[in-house]
């Protein structure tokens, strides 16, 4: 997500772009399996961490997933998909803190860095981020790792390591468009039921593809972005988050515009395919847009105005509720796969 104008100069220099077009829904409906992931927000807002940066800019905790596959879950084409299931399963939690104190981290199109907590629906200034993109680049998307490191992919399609303690920020040895993966939303899931975990990434479409690249994932020692496979349905503008018990959500449209309605999906993290999903007819991701999942609820940060709105869906009694505002434009969030279930 990011301002208008800033999209529209990017728009020129990157191929996948998705916060800045407008965008009017469609696609039908298909198919598929899950077996899942989660997002993540940093723990600690004391200490820096700079101790855990390795030289090339890569994390001590990312391991690479390992392939699983949950039997034939195959849907017939054009089948209507469930809706989203959020009911917690057991995780491994024996390297995490309390969950509660856990955080949302967001990011703006001004390069600000703030926590939210989902609770009181309070947000919390952290810093300014000076991250070394290129002069006119922004903040694309975020994703925060189980140890409360933050990854920040710029309009120029690199990515940055970010302290989410104090806002520092480095580069990282990333190469852009690897691929076909210009600039994509982020979210860390665990493997399995955990503890470790991987970063996936959601490439985007715009009116110049045909499709998105689909998913794929990042191994955040290396760098070298794998792809998934190609969403089956198909879906545009897709931001990322996760659970601690091995699930992965995306929130998305389904055209090239940006108008509602959006859509909450499962993700099948070995096919890419969306297998459960639940639209929001109201919900407009607007020109900016982000996605977290806490304590058993979702939240979308959306920019259809000059700021953002946070909206709330509580999938226990399918209740959708804006509960904070933000002057500026959110375009990334990450939180903690330990973050809690409920």
């Amino acid at each position: 997500m990011v301002r208008a104008d800033a999209r529209d100069r990017v728009a020129v220099k990157t191929s996948p772009r998705r916060r800045a077009f407008t965008r009017a829904p469609r696609v039908s409906l298909l198919l598929l399996c899950l077996a899942a992931c989660g997002s993540r927000t940093g723990l600690f807002g004391t200490e820096d961490d700079s101790d855990d940066l390795l030289p090339d800019g890569g994390s001590k905790v990312d391991g690479g997933r390992d392939a699983r596959v949950d039997g034939d879950a195959t849907i017939l084409p054009d089948a209507p998909l469930p809706p989203i299931d959020a009911q917690p399963r057991d995780a491994n939690r024996t390297d995490c803190p309390d969950a509660d104190s856990t955080l949302v981290y967001v990011v703006t199109t001004d390069n600000e860095l703030f926590s939210f907590y989902p609770v009181d629906g309070s947000f919390k200034f952290i810093s300014n981020i000076a991250c070394p993109a290129p002069p006119g680049d922004t903040p694309f998307s975020m994703a925060v790792d189980r140890k409360g490191v933050a990854y920040v992919e710029f309009t120029d399609q690199r990515i940055y390591r970010v302290s989410t303690a104090t806002g520092a920020c480095i580069g990282t040895s990333f190469q852009p468009n690897q691929q076909g993966f210009g600039n994509f939303g982020m979210g860390y899931a665990t493997n399995d039921v955990g503890p470790t975990e991987t970063l996936f990434v959601a490439g985007t479409r715009d009116t110049n593809m045909p499709s998105s690249p689909g998913l794929a994932r990042i191994d955040t020692n290396t760098f070298q972005l794998t792809k998934v496979g190609n969403f089956v349905p198909d879906i545009a503008r897709a931001e990322l988050s996760g659970t601690g018990d091995g699930r992965l959500y995306a929130f998305y449209t389904k055209g090239v515009n940006n108008g509602p309605p959006s859509y909450i999906g499962e993700i099948d993290t070995n096919t890419a395919a969306v297998v459960a999903e639940t639209p929001f007819p109201t919900v407009d991701q607007g020109n900016g847009w982000a996605f977290a999942f806490w304590g058993g609820d979702f939240y979308m940060f959306t920019a259809p105005g000059g700021g953002s709105d946070v909206t709330r869906y509580r999938p226990t009694d399918n209740s959708v509720t804006v509960v904070a505002t933000l002057p500026t434009r959110i375009v990334g969030a990450g939180v903690s796969t330990c973050a809690p279930s409920q």
